[in-house]
């Protein structure tokens, strides 16, 4: 594994600071020239869009439920490479992991993994001489667990900042920064979370930057740099995670295997889509002399849930990935032979995706030609009959709607009909985020069998299209995008 100096950025509950703290210190450090690897404990995907937008490099996530322990410290060298200093963002409270699952993808448990210094973030704005005791405690909770350093968020005053010191000088850990409330570091919420940063880029911009002057202002970085650097050598034998490998020891939808996949060919320079690494010219799934096929992935305000492994994967899998906005788009990609609409907010942008209607009709097209679709929780929503009583694109027979009830957590689940994703069999960890309902909930052919929280059916496979609520991640199993690349080339 890369040897790189690293920093977790925890708290002992949610809505602490770690986002403003960890995007802060991101910002800060890439200010000083430095390349900075940006990542987050769990599924979270709006958070590393603020991460990437204060680095300049792809926000990755490291989460032990749906990827398994054994991924994440290769992960996280995967998207360190080359880096100066690695800042990974926590999740919940330090101790909090999968429910019943004890320590299990909690900040700690990632912690451990990278055998990376912690510095916990404090909201101290409702207490002075107490906080040490807050401080003692989660020190002293888990000796596996170094938390090296404590930064004070919400200080009052000059007053304020003083007792908190003072009652911090017994506990032993040092005060590495001080933050004072500013209200030009918020960032807008709603019912899933923040804002992503598609939606706002201009003001997320500027929120960003009050972010990184803030904390660097606040923050002793010299500090907090030498205890990154005082990080040990990584776990010996857990080299970078690599998506070329990953493919080629893949079986088709599921587990590994001993057989090599040719490496593919160079990518065509169409679109906005990652380019794959050089290989030979006759190279990818697609066999001797032909074409990469196109895979169109949406994007755009709509459809900001993804992870970047999943198209590093796809194009390491032999095909052109290729990005679209369908809020703007009236056609897919020129060439289109395979589909990904990720998750996101339709329920935001259901007058303008449902406006967009050559676009819906071209989706319903490449679906009833039997071409792979893969849709997650807003994809899903967006290939059903309607969303909140606007037409979409009308590939499922089924209706969504908004929902009061939040529904949110990691789920166990079998491939219980053979698609284009997965092999039926094939079990994989995800996670649910979405505040809709849709009616019915599974087609004739269900997609899932869920085994966590409650034994159900979830989801719809039919022809090429594989749509669930289910968020997976592709790196615990790269046989998804090698079958899915396949029946692209098919």
């Amino acid at each position: 594994m890369v040897t790189i100096p690293r920093l977790v950025i925890a708290a002992p509950a949610s809505g602490s600071g770690k986002t403003t703290v960890a995007t802060g210190l991101m910002a800060a450090f890439a200010q000083r020239g430095l390349a900075v690897s940006p990542h987050k404990v769990g599924p979270d995907y709006i958070d590393p869009g603020y991460h990437s937008l204060a680095t300049g490099r792809p926000g990755r996530n490291l989460d032990a439920y749906m990827c398994g322990p054994e991924l994440v410290a290769p992960l996280f060298a995967h998207g360190a490479r080359g880096c100066d200093l690695a800042i990974v963002e926590g999740v919940m409270g330090l101790y909090d992991g999968a429910s019943g699952q004890g320590e299990l993808a909690s900040t700690a448990h990632v912690a451990k993994l990278l055998q990376a210094p912690v510095v916990l973030v404090v909201d101290a704005s409702s207490q002075s001489r107490s906080v040490a005791a807050l401080v003692h405690g989660f020190a002293s909770w888990d000796p596996e667990v170094r938390i090296s350093g404590v930064i004070l968020n919400k200080v009052g005053s000059d007053r304020h900042e003083m007792l908190l010191r003072e009652a911090l000088d017994e506990s032993g850990v040092p005060v590495m920064g001080v933050l004072r409330r500013a209200e030009q570091v918020a960032t807008p919420s709603r019912h899933l979370g923040l804002v992503p940063v598609a939606e706002r880029r201009g003001d997320a911009v500027s929120a960003v930057a009050a972010m990184g002057a803030q904390v660097g202002a606040g923050c002793d970085l010299d500090a907090l740099m030498a205890l990154a650097r005082s990080a040990p050598r990584s776990p010996a034998g857990s080299g970078a995670w690599d998506p070329v490998e990953a493919v080629r020891g893949a079986v088709a939808g599921g587990g590994a295997c001993d057989a090599a996949v040719p490496l593919p060919g160079p990518s065509r320079n169409r679109g906005s889509g990652p380019r794959t690494p050089d290989g030979p010219e006759s190279g990818g799934p697609d066999g001797p002399g032909r074409d990469r096929p196109v895979i169109a992935v949406a994007g755009g305000p709509a459809f900001t849930f993804s992870y970047a492994e999943h198209s590093e994967l796809l194009a390491a899998a032999g095909a052109e990935v290729v990005t679209f906005d369908p809020l703007r788009d009236v056609a897919l990609p020129e060439g289109t032979r395979g589909l990904v609409i990720g998750g996101g907010f339709p329920e935001v942008y259901a007058p303008e995706l449902s406006a967009n209607e050559p676009l819906r009709k071209a989706v319903a097209d490449l679906a009833a030609a039997g071409a792979p679709v893969a849709a997650e929780c807003a994809g899903l929503l967006y290939l059903s009959r309607s969303l909140d009583g606007l037409p979409m694109c009308g590939v499922l027979d089924a209706e969504g709607r908004m929902s009061k009830r939040l529904t949110l957590g990691y789920r166990e689940a079998v491939a219980i009909t053979d698609s284009a994703l997965a092999a039926v069999g094939t079990r994989l960890r995800g996670h649910e985020f979405h505040r809709t309902v849709l009616e019915p909930g599974a087609g004739s052919a269900p997609a899932w069998g869920m085994h966590l929280p409650e034994r159900r059916v979830e989801g719809f496979v039919q022809q090429g299209v594989h749509a669930s609520y289910l968020h997976t991640h592709w790196a615990s199993a790269p046989g998804i995008a090698r079958r899915f690349v396949e029946r692209a080339a098919e």
